[in-house]
């Protein structure tokens, strides 16, 4: 885990895979940068990795641009790899690591996180099964992205007490890592939903990429997300209240 990483909670995630790239994803992710000022809350943006310098440069910190994968390997031969330097270097401030389409050996996972941990990048890595859930926590990356990998890009958002298993599990490892429970995210009230469930964050993928109008879905989704916090957290100072009376 890298230490030195911060991010505020709620938070958003948008990979955007291979759908938008270049100057279509900078428009987009310069809209992300304004929602995430309007509504105060940052926004994790995986762009290619030809993109990063691009979108990195062009953001202001509430847009924490990470890398969508990262090959656990030092400066010299290594041809058609991605160096974690490299990414640093682009401005870029963590790495995606292990997701369905691009899944890595837990040894993998290890050394990459360790490097990342190196160079000064945060690491957020994916992880599916309750067994994988735990052995990636085991490693402590600084966030978890529970999800199905049979949800992904489907539409058909993880359940309430999918998100509250998630959560249990990794707190019961490692209290410091975030849990971004995720696959099928395609509406707002499925970020509501997963926020209410006890998460930090909510995210998507094909559902803003594959939207008529995608800033309109992405404020959609982060204003869900602000709401459900929201809400909660007067619930949780209600209750502290009558506690102490």
């Amino acid at each position: 885990m890298y230490k030195n990483y911060k991010i505020s909670t709620p938070f958003f995630e948008f990979g955007p895979k291979a759908y938008i790239w270049g100057e279509e994803l900078l428009a987009l992710a310069k809209q992300l940068d304004r929602l995430a000022n309007k509504y105060d809350i940052d926004i994790i943006l995986e762009p290619q990795t030809t993109d990063l310098r691009l979108i990195a440069g062009n953001t202001s910190e509430r847009i924490h641009v990470f890398a969508q994968h990262m090959d656990p390997i030092r400066p010299g031969r290594g041809m058609g790899t991605i160096l974690a330097e490299a990414v640093r270097d682009t401005g870029a401030v963590g790495v995606m690591l292990n997701h369905a389409e691009r899944k890595l050996t837990l040894p993998e996972i290890a050394s990459a996180i360790a490097r990342a941990d190196e160079v000064g990048l945060a690491t957020m890595v994916c992880a599916d099964t309750e067994e994988e859930i735990r052995a990636v926590a085991a490693l402590e990356p600084n966030i978890i992205v529970a999800e199905p990998s049979d949800l992904i890009g489907t539409g058909i958002a993880v359940g309430r007490e999918y998100v509250k298993a998630c959560v249990k599990l990794v707190a019961d490892v490692n209290k410091n890592i975030l849990v971004l429970p995720s696959a099928g995210i395609s509406s707002g009230q499925d970020c509501y939903n997963i926020i209410r469930a006890g998460a930090v964050a909510s995210g998507s993928s094909s559902g803003i990429c594959k939207a008529p109008d995608r800033a309109a879905m992405a404020e959609e989704m982060i204003v869900a997300v602000r709401r459900a916090w929201d809400e909660a957290r007067h619930l949780w100072e209600v209750s502290d209240a009558q506690r102490k009376h």
